[in-house]
């Protein structure tokens, strides 16, 4: 029986895969699995000795809150290190060319006066703040608002937060509630285990030296040792973090100072639904995105095509029947979509780098009509029929939030 092969297997990322690409981390995992020993082996030596003095002289309910912690930090843990944080497909072969087509500028007269070099930025409004929109060289596409190339990964992720070797995998917008879920209720953890030790050893200690209740439980310091030393990064991590959801910020956003005023002009969160309340609950406890990559999806090793259903194969014709129609409609006008965000409007005084190359053409709209992708902000097309590999590695996983909308705007 020949072997099926999955399109996991061919993903572009440095991703790590296993259990049949149900689990993926990051390319390093070497921290996660020192961490994940640190927390299960402090919480071994806790229950191990200190639980069971504890319940006895104290309360029977401290194991049981310890307990519902641990596997509450387990639970968090690895939902934010065995997830897709928000990974964005890159381009396929036909979007990548027509994207790198409208940026070399192939076959332009570069005599003419009206050239000027195309944008490597497209920009963007939203609620009245102008954001650009940054062309990644290895995706091949134009990164949504808040997105950013992952270095480490080699994935671009949308609402991109930072890469944490504690966890072993970014943290964006499929995965950051866990991953707050993770910190905060580590904190919780780790103070209630320094307690407890703590108390373990002044009952031991009472009537008697210390030396000779750190002789009878030693465990009982090593506990003491690693909980103390790693609370205040831990708290300090979940304060900071819970800052930045009240915000509605991330990480790169707030190290860049995207938000602060540069430059005397004034600049705001476009993002922030003006209170802390109504930004946590929208980071923290709104619905949760689909994954654009389907990991698991089949990829039929002789035609390297991904097996669709009858239903998707319709609904990828459709898609491409609407494209062809959109292009059949352009004159020597430019046309440049985005996606449906909410109060998001196009920056009519940016010239769109389409217009200069029909311009640069002589008004030959007929070669754009011959194109099977329209210039677009982001990579468009449902699951990939065919995998193209660029660099030996094969694009276009998944499929987009932005194909299931046929509205653009035609400027």
């Amino acid at each position: 029986m020949s072997h099926v092969t999955k399109k996991w297997e061919l993903f572009p990322g440095r991703n790590q895969f296993c259990c049949d690409g149900r689990v993926m981390m990051g390319p390093s995992a070497a921290v996660f699995y020192v961490n994940v020993f640190l927390i299960v082996g402090t919480t071994t030596l806790f229950f191990i000795f200190d639980c069971p003095f504890l319940a006895t002289r104290v309360s029977p309910w401290i194991p049981v809150v310890g307990v519902v912690t641990f596997l509450f930090v387990l639970g968090a843990l690895f939902r934010t290190s065995f997830s897709d944080p928000g990974i964005i497909p890159r381009a396929t072969t036909d979007e990548a060319a027509f994207i790198e087509t409208q940026i070399e500028l192939k076959n332009v007269n570069l005599d003419s006066p009206t050239f000027r070099p195309p944008p490597r930025t497209k920009e963007i409004v939203i609620r009245g703040q102008t954001v650009k929109l940054k062309y990644c060289f290895t995706c091949k596409i134009f990164r949504p608002p808040r997105a950013s190339h992952c270095s480490i990964c080699d994935n671009c992720v949308d609402h991109f937060d930072h890469h944490c070797p504690w966890v072993g995998n970014c943290v964006g917008k499929r995965n950051y509630r866990f991953f707050y879920a993770f910190i905060v209720s580590l904190s919780f953890h780790i103070v209630f285990v320094f307690c407890c030790s703590v108390a373990h050893l002044s009952i031991l200690a009472e009537g008697r030296l210390v030396f000779d209740a750190v002789r009878e439980s030693p465990s009982s310091v090593l506990v003491v040792a690693v909980t103390f030393s790693s609370v205040w990064s831990v708290l300090g991590l979940a304060g900071f973090h819970t800052y930045l959801a009240a915000s509605n910020q991330t990480t790169n956003e707030d190290i860049k100072g995207s938000f602060t005023n540069r430059r005397g002009r004034a600049s705001f969160n476009p993002y922030s639904y003006g209170n802390a309340c109504s930004n946590c609950c929208h980071v923290l406890c709104g619905p949760l995105p689909m994954s654009l990559i389907d990991r698991r999806g089949v990829v039929l090793p002789e035609t390297k095509t991904v097996k669709l259903s009858d239903k998707q194969r319709s609904a990828n014709n459709n898609q491409r029947i609407c494209k062809l129609k959109m292009l059949n409609s352009l004159d020597n006008s430019a046309v440049d979509t985005v996606p449906s965000y909410p109060q998001i409007v196009v920056n009519k005084n940016t010239q769109d780098s389409s217009d200069q190359f029909s311009n640069a053409e002589g008004g030959n709209s007929h070669r754009l009509q011959q194109v099977t992708v329209p210039t677009v902000h982001y990579p468009m097309g449902a699951e990939s029929i065919g995998l193209s590999h660029m660099g030996g590695n094969a694009a276009g996983y998944g499929k987009r939030p932005w194909d299931s909308h046929h509205k653009h705007n035609n400027l």
